[in-house]
């Protein structure tokens, strides 16, 4: 039996009472799916963060209350910019950095994806409601887990092999989104407003997914959700076994 792959999620930081937390979805899918979660607290410090992420085997970058800081993309603050955490930025921003170097599988959601885009030199709309003209809601409250809005996937992708049916819904929960894709990053799915609802790292030994909404919230009854999980705990998987052939 192979081993369990160990992958990382970086947390969330709450200001007001200075506690790391983080909704218990995305470890949950994490394990059922055969891995173990190791929760990543927002300390950016590189020295340690590369000794804890040596350990891994795949990083998910979970969606976030904040922003992404327009300032690591050379913006001046939007109107409707939301709260931002140095800590938060920076220390997937690390992370990130030490994932590229290693090659490890990456799985990023909602704000995890535009960390992800922002850390290939990429840009952010910061507001979609007041910057993409005809947009659709991407707001969609509660329920979490109502697919609110259609999106398109492209021929040849791993979103494309991921999901089920011709037509996919998806919930939608962001005010931002990916304005022009970073180094070695190709869009894959948009919504109907041209949107940017999923990125893929273009090199054939890499996998790198970024989507846009919350497949942690319908993993349990969504087949494409489901997919999604599945397909990067098995890549997190391959990686350990072959990070164990090589210390063999």
């Amino acid at each position: 039996m192979s081993k369990a792959p160990r992958i990382g999620i970086t947390m969330r930081l709450e200001t007001s009472t200075r506690r790391f937390y983080l909704g218990r979805d995305y470890s949950e899918a994490i394990e059922h799916f055969g891995a173990i979660p190791v929760h990543i607290g927002l300390i950016p410090n590189r020295e340690s963060l590369d000794r804890l992420v040596n350990e891994l085997d795949g990083v998910l970058l979970p969606g976030s209350d904040t922003d992404v800081d327009p300032l690591r993309f050379d913006e001046e603050p939007h109107h409707r910019l939301k709260n931002v955490v140095p800590e938060k930025d920076e220390t997937d921003l690390i992370v990130l950095q030490q994932c590229e170097a290693r090659g490890l599988p990456v799985l990023a959601i909602c704000y995890g994806m535009q960390i992800l885009n922002v850390s290939r030199g990429g840009t952010l709309i910061q507001d979609i409601e007041s910057q993409v003209s005809g947009s659709i809601k991407h707001e969609q409250g509660i329920p979490l887990d109502r697919n609110s809005h259609s999106i398109e996937s492209s021929e040849d992708s791993i979103i494309a092999r991921l999901i089920t049916t011709e037509k996919v819904l998806v919930n939608s929960h962001h005010h931002q989104s990916i304005k022009e894709p970073g180094e070695n990053l190709r869009v894959t799915a948009r919504a109907k407003d041209g949107v940017i609802e999923c990125i893929e790292d273009i090199r054939p030994d890499r996998f790198v997914l970024g989507v846009q909404w919350h497949p942690e919230i319908g993993w349990r009854n969504n087949r494409s959700s489901s997919a999604i999980f599945q397909e990067f705990v098995d890549r997190a998987r391959q990686f350990s076994s072959q990070k164990g052939d090589l210390k063999a």
